[in-house]
């Protein structure tokens, strides 16, 4: 998982045979069945459009696609949301985000040992706490398609839009920001378990915020573009913010 992970960084448009032929150069003789296994637990796909794509999941409405051509122009007119898998020394979690696409400012994040509703339910509680984007977009995972998420959405008054199937491409910002988390973080360390995945991402989104210059903003920080427009007081974001507990061992 490893390996697929840091492979699925660099290529994400590379299927479960691409996969394959990836681990064999590496010296992992891995069938295709348990790549595709394993890629279905880490909750990723290859990037490339899919047949039937305006099929809905089964039991929950889908959402158009509705950023397509928009002129992104201010904080808060866009947030989107995604997970992705966190390796540890011996296991893995998962990181959750919602990123303000104007300013790249990551509003709130969690990490959870599973992949139910209710980590990313409360990581968009305290996100609304602070504002109220206009738009808010995710991909069609069970999380974000659930009655539970999509009312609270719109409940906020909150315009909700879904990628299309297999385009990850449609959450651009948010699939760049998981590249830059696991190169200048999450590959240059060895969590040892939770509570040090926990430590070393809440210092990082601190320094990803408040102190990395960003290309697309003029080398200005995500933070000096979201609060230089947007003059909303922030919750302080602490190790002992008011979380969701997580499930399961944390040693």
């Amino acid at each position: 998982m490893r390996l697929l992970d840091e492979q699925y960084t660099r290529t994400p448009f590379y299927g479960s045979r691409r996969m394959v032929i990836a681990l064999a150069e590496q010296g992992w003789n891995v069938n295709r069945k348990r790549v595709q296994r394993l890629m279905q637990k880490m909750g990723i796909e290859a990037i490339y459009p899919k047949p039937r794509l305006s099929d809905p999941a089964p039991g929950h409405r889908i959402y158009p696609y509705r950023l397509r051509g928009l002129a992104i122009t201010r904080p808060n007119q866009v947030w989107s949301t995604d997970i992705t898998y966190i390796r540890l020394r011996s296991g893995f979690v998962y990181l959750v985000a919602i990123l303000d696409w104007f300013s790249r400012y990551v509003v709130d994040w969690e990490i959870s040992i599973t992949l139910d509703t209710s980590f990313c339910l409360a990581t968009l509680g305290r996100a609304l706490a602070t504002a109220t984007p206009e738009i808010f977009n995710s991909d069609q995972g069970a999380q974000f398609t659930s009655d539970e998420f999509t009312s609270r959405l719109e409940s906020a008054g909150i315009l909700i839009s879904m990628d299309g199937r297999g385009r990850a491409l449609d959450n651009i910002f948010t699939e760049r920001l998981w590249r830059t988390v696991k190169y200048e973080e999450v590959y240059l360390k060895d969590y040892a378990g939770v509570p040090d995945a926990f430590g070393n991402l809440e210092t990082y989104f601190r320094f990803y915020n408040g102190q990395r210059p960003h290309q697309a903003l003029n080398y200005q920080t995500p933070e000096a573009v979201y609060f230089g427009v947007n003059t909303r007081k922030t919750v302080a974001r602490t190790a002992d913010s008011k979380r969701m507990p997580l499930r399961g061992d944390s040693s």
